[in-house]
C-alpha cells in the first residue's frame, strides 16, 4: 500500500552532524512533503561511525530548535533515540537519512553512518531511505535538491518489506547534466593503498586513513558505481539479511551436513 505522506511523520538524520548543509535540504524538501518532519541527528560529524551503537558511555539529548535535536552519539544512537525518546508518543512511519556530503556506493556503505542511520530505522520496523551526493572537487546540492521530493514520492508508492532499506546516491552534476534513474546492484570497487604515512613536527610516524577506492571490479557490469559516474541517479535496494543463500548447499556437502 502507498505511504500516506501528508498524514505521515517522518524523521530525520544523517552521519554529518545536526547543522550540515546536507540535512538542511533534506529537512527543507522533507517538509514540502510532509507536515510532521522531525530531525534527531548527531550532535557533530560521524562520517565513518558505520552502525554503531554507544554502549560504554551516557547519551545527552539537546533541543537545538523547532522539531530539532541533536545528540552526542554515533547516528545509529541518534535513530534509537529519536523513535524511542523524542517520538515515543508517535513512531515515525518514515525515516530519511542524509543528504551525506559525498557518495555512498558499493563498499561505501558498510562504513557509512549515513546508511547506518537507514539502517537503524530499519531494525526498528520503519521504512527508510538514505541520500548522498557525491563530491566532484566541489559539492553541487542542486540536482539532489530538485529530485529528492519526487524520489521520496515515488518510492514511498512501493511497500518497503520490513528487512530492507532505500540507498539512493546523486552524481555531483548540475541538475541539467543528470541522465536519469538507474535502478541498480551495489558495485565493487578495487581496494587501493589508502594509507597517508606522514611525520609530525616531533618527527613521530602517523598514518591518515583517505582517499578513494577508484578502480572498479568487472563483475557488476550495471553497478551503482558505474551509474553514478555515468551521471545517473542511482537507487539500490538492500537488505539487512547478508546470507550467501548460494553457498548453503556447497558448505553443507563440504561438512557433510
Amino acid at each position: 500500500m502507498a505511504m500516506d505522506l501528508k498524514n505521515a511523520r517522518i524523521l530525520i538524520s544523517n552521519d554529518d552532524g545536526v547543522e550540515a548543509e546536507g540535512i538542511a535540504i533534506l529537512e527543507r524538501v522533507a517538509r514540502s512533503v510532509c507536515d510532521d518532519v522531525w530531525v534527531v541527528a548527531p550532535a557533530h560529524e560521524q562520517s565513518g561511525a558505520g552502525h554503531s551503537l554507544s554502549l560504554h558511555k551516557p547519551l545527552r539529548i539537546k533541543q537545538v530548535g523547532e522539531r530539532r535535536f541533536a545528540v552526542d552519539g554515533t547516528p545509529t544512537d541518534a535513530v534509537l533515540l529519536g523513535v524511542q525518546e523524542v517520538l515515543k508518543d508517535k513512531r515515525p512511519t518514515l525515516m530519511l537519512s542524509g543528504i551525506n556530503r559525498g557518495s555512498n556506493l558499493a563498499e561505501d556503505i558498510t562504513y557509512s553512518g549515513t546508511v547506518a542511520a537507514a539502517m537503524e530505522a530499519t531494525l526498528l520496523e520503519i521504512p527508510a531511505i538514505a541520500f548522498s551526493n557525491q563530491i566532484r572537487g566541489t559539492i553541487d546540492w542542486r540536482a539532489a535538491e530538485l529530485h529528492t521530493a519526487d524520489i521520496i514520492r515515488k518510492l514511498t508508492q512501493v511497500p518497503i518489506p520490513h528487512d530492507r532499506l532505500l540507498n539512493v546516491n546523486f552524481p555531483g552534476v548540475a541538475p541539467e547534466e543528470i541522465k536519469g534513474i538507474k535502478i541498480c546492484p551495489q558495485g565493487r570497487r578495487k581496494l587501493d593503498d589508502n594509507l597517508d604515512r606522514r611525520t609530525d613536527p616531533q618527527g613521530r610516524s602517523y598514518l591518515w586513513i583517505g582517499g578513494q577506492r577508484s578502480e572498479l571490479f568487472n563483475d557488476h557490469p550495471d553497478s551503482d558505481v558505474k551509474n553514478n559516474r555515468a551521471g545517473y541517479i542511482t537507487i539500490t535496494p538492500l537488505s539487512l539479511d547478508m546470507t550467501d543463500y548460494k553457498m548453503i548447499a556447497s558448505l553443507n556437502e563440504a561438512i557433510g551436513a
